[in-house]
């Protein structure tokens, strides 16, 4: 399957809120209108779906931004801006975002037809008949629409399933996943002729559980050689293992060396092996001696796991893995679900900071950029509203503190302007 993909960045970003509107009342015979500017649209949000008829991230190779609609501005007569439409995204079950920035799992699509919401829309601004008192009758400003900022995310598929058919390439997981499944894997007698995990559902009496063949996995798996690189994320939401290993030695090696390798191999990803595993002992047909057999049940049975001994080509020796695995399954928890980092709508009154740049106070901070773009700086009303505003929020008082006097010089985003106490 050269189209499966399951590893892709994207950048999205949700709607910038529409700006208010500064317009006053016309009509004939009506002389001195009030304000009515209507407040702008909120912003689209980026909308997120887990859609169970996908199976890989292809699709995002090509496209690679997804940006919801801005809100629409406000205008006279008090009209509201139309609200921006949502951007939805759909993607498999199992896919986890990530912050690009700091990695941290801000969403885990492991349900069916879950929706949730990724980035959300901006805020309208308001419009100056809002800001309309018994006092300021004429207010000439209003407030812009909140902008969004986007957002580098990475895409990451890792399968959900019950059961994880792990192993050395050529010991048999396709194979033994066609045998009891309707998944028809392509088999072939090569290494990684699977490039891609493969699911299929096993019934056994009332019971079903999700079987996974995930391919890629051999010595150096960890660090990138093979595919066990790509597709090691595979095995995180598994919660049983069948290490399957070819207990014939049809290849000159070693099955309890195999085994070793490969659990090596998931400790140094981080995939500790004390997750339950089951060892299948495959390829058992071609074994002629009954006490070999019983060698490696015995052998794995001293290091603490239960094997059995099986063969995908005959279809034999199946029955008492799958009433262990049913009967396991039973006692073991829900797959893993990773924690997640809430996205929260921006505060308006976020924090800001002073610094000092020689004689210039800087006032930093998104709340404080958005209340500048606020400000028509040749209306008085307007500055009165402005000085109240950076008065109400703490910024005048925590200039004094750090040393403001008066007629110092101020800097907010690329405005400056005289300290006034």
């Amino acid at each position: 399957m050269a189209s499966f993909v399951d590893r892709v960045q994207i950048t999205a970003k949700a709607g910038n809120g529409g700006n208010g509107c500064v317009s006053f009342h016309r009509e004939k015979f009506v002389q001195n209108g009030g304000p009515d500017g209507g407040d702008g649209g909120k912003g689209g949000d980026v909308v997120i779906v887990a859609d169970p008829n996908m199976h890989t991230l292809l699709d995002f190779r090509f496209i690679s931004k997804y940006f919801a609609e801005n809100g629409v501005d406000g205008s006279a007569a008090r009209c509201h801006g139309k609200n921006g439409e949502d951007m939805v995204i759909r993607v498999p079950v199992g896919t986890v975002f990530l912050r690009d920035a700091d990695d941290s799992v801000i969403a885990d699509m492991h349900e069916p037809g879950q929706r949730r919401v990724l980035l959300y829309g901006g805020r309208g601004g308001h419009g100056n008949a809002r800001f309309a008192t018994p006092t300021r009758q004429a207010p000439n400003f209003a407030k812009p629409g909140f902008k969004e900022e986007p957002e580098v995310l990475r895409l990451e598929l890792k399968t959900i399933a019950d059961v994880g058919l792990v192993g050395f390439p050529n010991v048999g997981k396709s194979t033994i996943l066609a045998a009891l499944t309707a998944a028809r894997p392509k088999i072939a007698n090569y290494h990684f002729t699977t490039l891609a995990p493969n699911l299929g559902i096993v019934k056994r009496y009332d019971t079903d559980f999700v079987l996974a063949d995930i391919p890629g996995l051999m010595e150096g798996a960890s660090e990138g050689v093979g595919l066990g690189h790509d597709f090691l994320r595979h095995v995180e939401r598994t919660r049983l293992l069948w290490h399957v290993v070819d207990a014939s030695g049809s290849e000159d090696r070693d099955p309890l060396e195999d085994f070793a390798i490969i659990n090596r191999e998931l400790d140094a990803y981080g995939e500790s092996t004390s997750k339950l595993q089951l060892v299948v002992l495959n390829k058992c047909d071609l074994i002629a001696e009954e006490s070999e057999k019983q060698r490696l049940i015995e052998a794995f049975s001293a290091m603490g796991y239960e094997a059995f001994a099986v063969s995908a080509a005959t279809l034999t020796g199946f029955e008492e893995l799958l009433s262990e695995t049913v009967k396991r399954l039973a006692e073991l928890p829900p797959p893993t679900i990773f924690a997640e980092t809430a996205a929260e709508p921006v505060i308006p009154n976020a924090p800001f900071i002073i610094r000092r740049e020689g004689e210039i106070f800087v006032v930093e901070g998104v709340a404080m950029e958005r209340l500048i773009d606020s400000v028509n700086f040749g209306d008085d009303e307007s500055l009165n509203w402005f000085h109240r505003m950076l008065r109400d929020r703490g910024v005048i008082e925590a200039l004094r503190e750090a040393g403001a006097q008066e007629g110092s010089t101020v800097r907010i985003d690329d405005m400056e302007f005289d300290f006034i106490d």
